[in-house]
């Protein structure tokens, strides 16, 4: 499922998934899913990674993977995502990272959560900017991204910037949106 969604979704997926400057760029064997699922599992069990997988009736839709945990007084993380092309405009994405956000800081006990998205990824901006993840700066060509050092904005949260849950919000703001106001673009 996993693969054969990546596959269809490369040409989607490519301008903003990180890429290794060692290797060749588009590697389609199984090789490459089956290190990244043995390296998710080893920092899952490390509590270095919460991997998931976002279905969407009862369909592999995509993943979200919140990574680079840091305990002690920092209890900080990154999140990523990527949908099924066939699937975005659902508010399915949002819905997911909403979901994550709340586990993330009041079932594990994380303080922040960055997200680190190119200029250029548009939709990706609309994810977290719903969310009300703030802008904090430009990240100087921050990851190897489809063959090339690429820039990134950094966008933040905080457990103080949410205290009711940013899933609650979020499902106010679409219902708000769409019953009284104009219609929420999704992605």
């Amino acid at each position: 499922m996993w693969r054969e969604t990546r596959l269809r979704n490369a040409d989607w997926l490519r301008p903003w998934e990180p890429s290794n400057p060692e290797t060749p760029l588009f590697r389609t064997g199984l090789g490459p899913y089956i290190s990244m699922v043995g390296t998710l599992r080893r920092e899952a069990r490390q509590g270095l990674a919460l991997p998931w997988v976002v279905t969407y009736g009862g369909r592999f839709a995509g993943q979200l993977t919140v990574g680079a945990i840091v305990w002690g007084s920092a209890r900080s993380a990154q999140v990523g995502y990527w949908i099924d092309g066939a699937l975005a405009g659902k508010g399915i994405t949002p819905t997911a990272l909403a979901m994550a956000v709340d586990h993330c800081f009041f079932t594990t006990g994380l303080h922040r959560l960055e997200a680190n998205i190119r200029p250029e990824n548009q939709a990706s901006r609309r994810v977290v900017e719903k969310l009300g993840f703030r802008e904090e700066g430009i990240r100087r060509r921050q990851l190897h991204i489809d063959g090339a050092w690429r820039d990134h904005i950094c966008y933040a949260l905080t457990v103080e910037d949410v205290p009711g849950g940013l899933l609650v919000q979020w499902r106010r703001a679409r219902e708000s949106a769409t019953h009284g106001g104009s219609p929420v673009e999704e992605v």
